[in-house]
């Protein structure tokens, strides 16, 4: 049994997030989690909401709320969202906790110890009309890179680049609007990412050739165009305070730490958090999933973001970790997603295009989006949500490929056999085929998990699905019934055993789904985790007069009419 810590990027406070933040990220990790909890892993799944920064403090403002309350009341919102789509986090924290602060400000420490913090005087972007100093996203303007106009102050959302408020071009406040600004120096402690140029390279040579492409490229684009000393503290209300120990003018003038110096600390924070927060009488060991003296050495750290997130994760928060001279774990895989785009575009709140996850889940249950997202996952390239195109899946695959072969098995073996599992004859040479079907399909279905390919996975899993419907198909028990009826009872019992098959190894995209399926049959201490190459081959686990129920229909079919609603609703081509 292998231990394996897994993170997904920290969905910001600011908003519920879209399809394209859900397959990104969490959903996928959330996949992952629950398969390798089924081989028998030992497994921790970490996330949080990312708490700080200007975006926080300007929603707070126009809710006309503080800060502190906006964010507990979002990460709320948020935790039910994603329960709702079943993400099994082991914990989902906040990186505005106690320990998050604590921990980020014992890095910051030993950084300065180790001479990879320097206090440096800059000129930053001030506005009269505030009357304050406007930090990141406080300022908008146009990119100097792409010309994009809507740039942000410390990143462009058009082409990814890292931009410092003085960068963009036409600076405006994002506060007031006002274009009066001014440039005045204010101090700022600066990581200097710079010394450790060398020891990132050198760390990226020896692991990111496993990782996707798309991963290792960023990262390896990132270190050719080099790295440069970054200021890591920022002038907000509301974030981690810079130690008064160790720098008091700072922490005097209320210098707080740059939400992206804390927030993937907060990975380590949360974990904190969690063994905090064990019952009475269990204790948890946070350090050994983090700590490579206290057991992380043994662990395989594995994180899952969009691109966008990939120059933080593989570069920046590396070189941090070098940086403090402490054998704190560092990622061994790095899964990164392309875009998921809405009929090509982006999703849009304020234009009113696209779905959100809140209202994804007002409209149809999650293993019906959690199936079509993993199944189209953008991993070699981005990829589009189509109303059409969700239609189309969740009423082949779903609905008719397995919804309704569990249903139409069940419905009639109940209706001929009556309650309990039908015995029949002996397996015939068609069993044996299919067995050794299954065995070969749910061995390259693990291939694609292990790999972390998740439309292969996803197209693997609807094979196995695939299968036993060819298989009914072809035995026809609706007519071996007329004339042997021990045939038909064969072909209900080894189909019923597919349906229990289908419940283990379906689990970890459609879970509500598979837990139905998995109640159907009344099998006693039913708790085996995976199927085993035996398993699939004979098809004999749920037994002759094991006692079965008939679920409800699994997945309803999305009607045309459902499909028109849907596109006026949220919208449609973009020139529809």
């Amino acid at each position: 049994m292998a231990r394996h810590l897994i993170t997904s990027a920290l969905p910001y406070i600011n908003g519920i997030k879209h399809l394209g933040n859900m397959v990104g990220s969490m959903l996928p990790a959330d996949v992952y989690s629950r398969y390798l909890r089924l081989r028998g892993h030992d497994v921790l799944y970490i996330c949080a909401t990312d708490e700080h920064g200007t975006p926080a403090e300007l929603a707070a403002k126009e809710r006309g709320i503080p800060v502190a309350e906006f964010c507990a009341q979002a990460h709320d919102a948020q935790k039910a969202v994603y329960d709702g789509f079943g993400l099994a986090f082991d914990h989902f924290g906040r990186s505005s906790s106690e320990q998050n602060a604590e921990i980020t400000q014992h890095f910051a420490r030993k950084l300065n110890e180790n001479g990879f913090i320097e206090e440096r005087a800059i000129r930053q972007v001030y506005s009269p009309a505030d009357g304050r100093f406007l930090p990141d996203r406080y300022v908008e303007g146009t990119c100097p890179h792409c010309g994009y106009d809507k740039a942000r102050g410390d990143q462009c959302e058009n082409c990814t680049r890292v931009l410092d408020p003085t960068d963009l071009i036409n600076p405006r406040s994002a506060i007031s609007g006002s274009t009066e600004l001014e440039v005045r120096e204010t101090k700022h402690l600066f990581l200097l990412q710079s010394k450790l140029q060398v020891e990132v390279e050198a760390w990226i040579d020896e692991v990111a050739d496993e990782w996707p492409q798309l991963a290792s490229s960023i990262a390896r684009k990132w270190l050719t165009e080099g790295l440069n000393d970054r200021a890591i503290t920022r002038d907000l209300d509301w974030g981690v305070p810079v130690p008064a120990d160790t720098w008091p003018e700072l922490a005097a003038d209320g210098k707080v730490f740059y939400v992206w110096f804390d927030a993937p600390i907060e990975y380590i924070g949360a974990t904190k958090e969690w063994a905090d927060q064990a019952p009475d009488g269990e204790t948890r060991d946070w350090k050994s999933w983090w700590y490579e003296p206290a057991g992380a050495s043994d662990v395989r750290y594995t994180e899952f973001m969009a691109k966008d997130n990939v120059p933080f994760h593989s570069v920046m928060f590396p070189a941090t970790e070098m940086g403090i001279r402490e054998p704190w774990k560092k990622v061994d895989y790095l899964k990164a997603f392309n875009w998921l785009t809405y009929y090509g575009g982006k999703f849009s709140t304020s234009q009113k295009r696209g779905v959100f996850t809140d209202q994804a889940l007002e409209i149809l249950p999650a293993d019906y989006w959690r199936y079509f997202l993993i199944a189209n996952a953008p991993e070699s390239d981005d990829s589009s949500f189509t109303w059409e195109h969700f239609t189309a899946t969740v009423n082949k695959d779903l609905a008719d490929t397995l919804g309704n072969f569990v249903n139409r098995v069940l419905s009639f073996s109940r209706k001929r056999f009556g309650d309990d599992v039908p015995a029949g004859g002996a397996p015939g040479e068609t069993e044996t085929k299919l067995g050794e079907q299954i065995a070969e399909l749910l061995a390259e279905y693990e291939t694609q998990m292990e790999a972390l390919q998740f439309r292969k996975a996803a197209a693997a899993l609807r094979a196995l699905w695939s299968a036993g419907n060819s298989y009914l198909e072809e035995k026809a028990p609706w007519l071996e019934i007329k004339t042997d009826k021990d045939a038909a009872a064969l072909t209900l019992r080894t189909a019923m055993n597919l349906i229990r098959l289908y419940a283990v190894v379906s689990e970890p995209f459609i879970p509500a789904s598979a837990a139905a399926m998995r109640a159907a049959f009344d099998l006693p201490g039913d708790d085996a985790a995976w199927v085993t190459a035996e398993e699939a081959t004979s098809l004999t686990t749920v037994p002759a007069g094991t006692p079965f129920t008939v679920p409800p229909v699994l997945f309803a079919k999305i009607t045309d009419e459902d499909l028109e609603s849907y596109k006026e609703r949220f919208g449609g081509a973009p020139d529809a």
